[in-house]
């Protein structure tokens, strides 16, 4: 009986890791978050952003990405962060993101992109169980560069279509 209870238990995304992985860095406020970079399709300029009304706070809108419409999440209020004010380093990741259909592309508003960064397996620790100021779902793991933390975020679960969709949907009903 343990074995089963064994084999239905969540694979953890940093089981069985190995190598260096490459992950881009970017910034919301004064705080460096990454992403697996194979995830990432392309970085864009922001701007030619649509409003879409009766949308949650951080759906900043949709943009036209080669005849494709393209929902714009802001990553900072998809934290629960005040809003930076968009500057000439403001930028959209266009990211792809899984879920149960297949995939979905969505744009990831961030104050500005750094670099793409090399962490080995041997660098990356489990994501913390406290301390940390967004949801723990969202935290892949937490890479050491150079001494520091960066919080490696879960894509598929800082982007969930399915709860991006229902909290969308949820805030057309209230209003």
């Amino acid at each position: 009986m343990s074995e089963l209870v064994v084999a239905k238990q969540a694979k953890h995304p940093l089981d069985g890791m190995t190598g260096v992985q490459q992950y881009l860095t970017f910034m919301l406020g004064h705080e460096v978050f990454a992403l697996n970079i194979l995830n990432v399709k392309e970085i864009i300029e922001y701007g030619q952003l649509t409003e879409v009304p009766k949308m949650p706070a951080f759906i900043r809108g949709v943009i036209n990405l080669r005849g494709a419409v393209v929902p714009v999440i802001d990553m900072a209020a998809r934290f629960d962060k005040p809003t930076a004010d968009i500057t000439r380093k403001t930028c959209i990741v266009i990211i792809e993101v899984a879920h149960a259909e297949g995939t979905q592309v969505v744009g990831m508003m961030v104050d500005a992109v750094n670099e793409v960064v090399d962490i080995e397996a041997g660098n990356i620790e489990p994501a913390p169980s406290f301390g940390a100021n967004i949801r723990a779902d969202f935290i892949e793991g937490m890479g050491k560069i150079e001494g520091k933390f960066i919080i490696l975020l879960n894509v598929n679960k800082v982007l969930s279509v399915d709860e991006v969709s229902s909290l969308a949907t949820g805030a057309a009903l209230a209003n």
